[in-house]
């Protein structure tokens, strides 16, 4: 006699369907999350809205003082031949000179015109205009500086005074820019398309700059070089410089 087999069950592995979400309820997560976003984004605006206030103060304040500092772009030695006349003036301003000429020869030129070597420093990481400002900032504001005079040529405009408003003024320093004129082949070759490229990025490190101050290890007091080292390995000076080794 078969046995009859019962009839097989059939079981529903599938998860049970989740339960819906009231209508109302999902409505009112979305606007708590638009609220909440709005929230941030009024903090932030207002963070930045104070924090360019401050500056702005900070700027005006510093427009009506006295220059802190001294800042040579490299690219001609007649830079560095205006500014040791004008160190004799204001022994006191500390000059920061960024990829000039070579050392022996900014110290010959310091030493035919009898300025002090005191406050005078070198600095020879940058390779760039934007470097002149990316390495020498943190070296301004280590100083304490809140106006500069930015020394360079003609040629260099108006690049490098765009750049330094945006640069240095994103870091409450003003600038005045002095322009000695050069003579022969400019140190610096200017067009448009180098314009536009350097100030873009020149805003948007102004904002990265905030929190990052990239350091120069090659800087030293220009007290420092040894000339008779350098007679020994040699150097040739710009002959705009008119200066005997």
């Amino acid at each position: 006699m078969k046995k009859i087999s019962p009839p097989c069950m059939k079981i529903n592995l599938s998860a049970s369907p989740r339960p819906r979400v009231p209508a109302s309820l999902f409505w009112m997560r979305i606007i708590r999350r638009r609220h909440l976003l709005g929230l941030g984004l009024l903090g932030i605006t207002l963070l930045f809205c104070g924090c360019l206030l401050h500056n702005t103060l900070k700027l005006q304040a510093a427009s009506s003082g006295s220059v802190d500092a001294f800042l040579v772009l490299g690219g001609s030695i007649r830079r560095e031949i205006y500014v040791a006349e004008l160190v004799k003036q204001y022994p006191a301003t500390k000059v920061l000179i960024s990829q000039g000429s070579q050392d022996p020869c900014i110290l010959l030129i310091f030493q035919r015109a009898g300025a002090p070597l005191d406050h005078v420093w070198l600095e020879h990481c940058a390779d760039s205009t934007f470097g002149n400002f990316y390495f020498n900032i943190p070296i301004l504001r280590r100083w304490g500086v809140s106006k500069v005079k930015l020394i360079t040529s003609p040629t260099h405009l108006p690049r490098a005074k765009w750049m330094a408003q945006i640069l240095l003024g994103a870091q409450g320093i003003w600038v005045e820019v002095d322009t000695v004129e050069e003579q022969g082949i400019p140190g610096n070759q200017e067009s448009l398309v180098k314009t536009g490229l350097d100030v873009t990025r020149s805003l948007i490190w102004a904002v990265l700059s905030q929190g990052i101050q990239p350091q120069c290890s090659q800087v030293k007091p220009l007290a420092a070089v040894d000339l008779e080292a350098w007679r020994q390995s040699g150097f040739k000076c710009e002959h705009q410089g008119r200066i005997e080794n």
